[in-house]
């Protein structure tokens, strides 16, 4: 009797059945109690039992792989987006601010060359009222010509100011965003622990799908897993890519408005020979587009000031935002490939 059939009389005779593994309380089944499907590649789970189908149907995990191992989502249909609203502006808070630069020149029109200029300028932060500033007395003569032969108002300043946005839809019928959506399909994965050997090398035991009255309405697939949108591998060519939730960030951009734009403005401006704006002399309109150079009677005495606004165009502000903002990403993609059947157990 050679050597290895001793050792075996001597295990029988001391009661040890050579099928324990050490460790084990228990000895390993000689065949797969499940079924042998192919090995999983490198960076992909074990294989394990997935169930596919509505969420209202799915079954809890079978006896044979009781732990669930994943849950995830597919099919997802997102609500109806925010109604945006259409956006509008009121017109700007403009104001015209009155020119302070007034001048004498000694020439009609003002701008003869080498004219002799001098100032009738307003005070700074002038409101239009009646003023004796920089009053030139009748006659007054500059290098051998009477100063005041025309009278140079400069434009008035449009304040632009700013514009107020607003919705065009009235407050009680503004929609608020809405938002979100459901999955039609639930995925559930569930894992047991089989071991067991295989004939073939290649192969792994893994549990078997429930089957017969036992069954769930969908049936369990047998399948491998990856994070991410992955290719299948060869052993498993069917594919289903499942995910976590979703993110739905679709909302409307805020109203706004541009600056403003187009505003222009005109003043009455008036001069006076006395020094309490009594004695008329000028009286001319001068708009925000152009100062204004009107001729008076040679050497006349300008003594005193006025202006007033009597036009003002606030111009308009383009309306901005109201456009769709955001949309609705999927998250946390997990590939499962699963076996095209359910294979017949071992």
């Amino acid at each position: 009797m050679d050597a290895d059939a001793d050792a075996g009389e001597d295990c029988a005779d001391a009661g040890i059945d050579s099928a324990v593994a050490p460790g084990f309380d228990a000895p390993l089944p000689e065949t797969c109690a499940g079924q042998c499907v192919p090995r999983e590649p490198l960076g992909w789970s074990e294989p394990a039992l997935l169930w596919i189908g509505p969420p209202e149907r799915a079954p809890d995990c079978p006896a044979a792989a009781p732990s669930l191992g994943y849950e995830g989502h597919a099919d997802f249909t997102a609500a109806a987006p925010p109604a945006c609203p259409t956006c509008l502006c009121d017109p700007p808070d403009a104001s015209c601010e009155l020119p302070a630069a007034w001048n004498i020149y000694a020439s009609f029109p003002c701008d003869v060359p080498g004219a002799t200029e001098t100032s009738f300028a307003a005070p700074d932060g002038w409101d239009g009222a009646c003023t004796s500033t920089n009053a030139l007395a009748a006659g007054h003569m500059c290098e051998g010509d009477l100063c005041a032969q025309s009278l140079e108002i400069a434009a008035p300043h449009v304040l632009p100011g700013s514009c107020a946005s607003r919705s065009a839809e009235p407050p009680e019928v503004q929609q608020e965003p809405r938002t979100g959506g459901s999955f039609a399909t639930l995925a559930r994965a569930c894992t047991g622990t089989v071991i067991a050997p295989c004939a073939d090398p290649g192969m792994t035991c893994t549990p078997a799908p429930p089957t017969g009255d036992s069954a769930p309405p969908d049936e369990f697939l047998t399948c491998i897993h990856h994070e991410g949108d992955q290719n299948c591998p060869a052993t498993y060519p069917a594919r289903h890519v499942f995910y976590a939730g979703a993110d739905d960030t679709r909302s409307c951009a805020p109203c706004g408005c541009a600056e403003p734009s187009g505003a222009t403005c005109s003043i009455l401006a008036s001069a006076f020979s006395d020094g309490a704006c009594s004695q008329f002399v000028v009286g001319v309109v001068v708009s925000s587009e152009a100062p204004i150079c009107n001729g008076i009677a040679p050497g006349t005495a300008l003594g005193s000031k006025s202006a007033g606004v009597v036009h003002l165009d606030p111009g308009t502000c383009a309306p901005t935002g109201g456009e769709p903002t955001g949309d609705v990403a999927l998250l946390g993609a997990t590939t499962f490939c699963c076996l095209p059947e359910t294979p017949v157990p071992a």
